[in-house]
């Protein structure tokens, strides 16, 4: 199949296919006469794997490394465990820092309500201060 159909079939847009394979991410592809990408089954397969990541919010530099692991499949496991490790206590970071975020955006708008001027605003007084 062709970038396009590649593009379809995965729901990544082409410049996205085009920046995996330029990182590494995906196999390089094979090539038409005419120089056109032809992507297989695996080449979706890379593709789904890395959109999975990625849905993980695994960075590039991770994703990388799993792929390296998987393709050494007599490894133990334990780097990939380190690394999902690793991930989530960055997620357990980020809903600390966006409960805090939520608090602070329920103050603000318990400091003012739709009847007040902006000079009256206790929104922007506190983005004031």
């Amino acid at each position: 199949m062709k970038i396009g159909e590649l593009s379809k079939t995965s729901g990544c847009s082409i410049q996205t296919i085009r920046f995996y394979e330029k990182e590494g991410l995906l196999s390089d592809p094979e090539r038409t006469e005419g120089n056109f990408r032809l992507y297989d089954v695996t080449a979706l397969k890379q593709l789904e794997f890395v959109k999975h990541c990625r849905s993980l919010d695994i960075s590039l530099i991770d994703i990388k490394r799993l792929i390296d692991l998987k393709n050494k499949p007599e490894e133990s496991c334990s780097s990939v465990n380190a690394l999902i490790a690793q991930q989530l206590a960055l997620v357990n970071k980020r809903m600390k820092e966006l409960k805090a975020l939520k608090n602070e955006l329920q103050q603000m708008a318990s400091t003012c309500n739709s009847d007040n001027t902006i000079e009256g605003c206790g929104i922007i007084k506190s983005l004031d201060s």
